[in-house]
């Protein structure tokens, strides 16, 4: 395999939609994404992070206690990011909780502090130049939150982890332009 150094990309920017899990998906690394999916603005600059879990175990031989297979047990992927943005859909989303009381200078959340908010969709879009990956979730919630911050000395910030579930087989579908023919 040769070595190609124009292969490597670099999250230069991006974002992260979210919308009900009955908004259309989308189909290529550049379509539109459907009415109902809301971009929750800045992320944190250590961008979002993908992180996938297995549990094994493994099958043993009398013979010399050779493991002879592996199987899976259970797996998991997950998407980890900070909302920088204090905005109704990035409250929303981290609180688990629906505005309510809205007039034109404020609105109301009631947390729960159990409440994922339920499952939802989610596209997160990656991009260095001209190339593109998008991440397509068709249902995921927020499945851990992280300490809010109130300081003069740094932005608001709301760490957020997503986990997602398959729907027809698969718990996340990848469109990029590396993967042409």
């Amino acid at each position: 395999m040769a070595l190609t150094s124009s292969n490597v990309r670099v999250a230069v920017t991006g974002k992260v939609s979210v919308g009900p899990t009955a908004t259309a998906a989308p189909t290529t690394t550049i379509s539109a994404l459907a009415v109902g999916f809301v971009d929750l603005g800045y992320i944190g600059e250590s961008g979002v992070t993908e992180s996938r879990e297995r549990s094994t175990t493994d099958v043993k031989a009398w013979q010399n206690n050779d493991v002879v297979r592996t199987i899976v047990t259970d797996g998991k992927i997950t998407y980890s990011f900070l909302l920088l943005e204090t905005s109704k859909p990035a409250l929303e989303l981290f609180y688990g909780a629906t505005t309510t009381g809205g007039t034109v200078t404020e609105g109301t959340l009631n947390i729960v502090p159990t409440s994922t908010g339920g499952r939802k969709s989610f596209v997160i879009d990656v991009v260095d130049g001209a190339e593109i990956q998008r991440v397509y979730l068709a249902s995921a919630e927020i499945t851990e939150v992280g300490d809010v911050v109130y300081s003069g000395t740094e932005a608001i910030g709301r760490e957020v982890t997503i986990t997602s579930y398959p729907v027809g087989g698969y718990s996340a579908t990848i469109f990029s332009t590396a993967l042409k023919n």
